[in-house]
């Protein structure tokens, strides 16, 4: 496989619940985590008192992290508005070359900056809120 481009790992919001996606304009950088923290089952009868895991039983997670620039594209109203209601929507990460994570996801953080000569930043976490999917692909989407 290719190296592939940064600016194609996109996140992408369904807005309405209707199933379509749009993505969240003005993202410099974005970042996923998948995790699933294993669980210790070792015991005293343990062979070799070496470390067992336990497995399937792990709590699962996707978190997703951004920072950008709000456009004037009505991403920024969008944004704030799932924020201050607390709303779960469906969001997909679009990850290059590798596939599409979808699912219910919660924006966890949502933080604002700024310079007096620069323009406004903000960064924003969600986190999975439910049972997220993962599609292979063998291209990648550039918007």
């Amino acid at each position: 496989m290719t190296a592939q481009q940064g600016k194609a790992l996109l996140l992408k919001l369904d807005p309405t619940g209707a199933g379509t996606f749009t993505t969240v304009a003005g993202l410099r950088s974005r970042k996923i985590t998948l995790t699933s923290p294993a669980v210790d089952a070792t015991n005293a009868d343990s062979p070799g008192r070496w470390q067992e895991l336990l497995g399937a039983v792990g709590i699962r997670k996707c978190a997703v992290s951004g920072a950008g620039v709000f456009l004037a594209s009505g991403s920024d109203t969008t944004i704030q508005t799932i924020f201050f209601n607390n709303t779960t929507l469906n969001w997909q990460i679009i990850v290059p070359g590798t596939g599409i994570i979808t699912g219910p996801f919660q924006i966890t953080s949502l933080d604002y900056s700024g310079d007096h000569n620069n323009e406004l930043t903000f960064d924003i976490a969600l986190e999975s809120a439910g049972a997220i999917t993962f599609t292979a692909m063998t291209n990648t989407p550039t918007s």
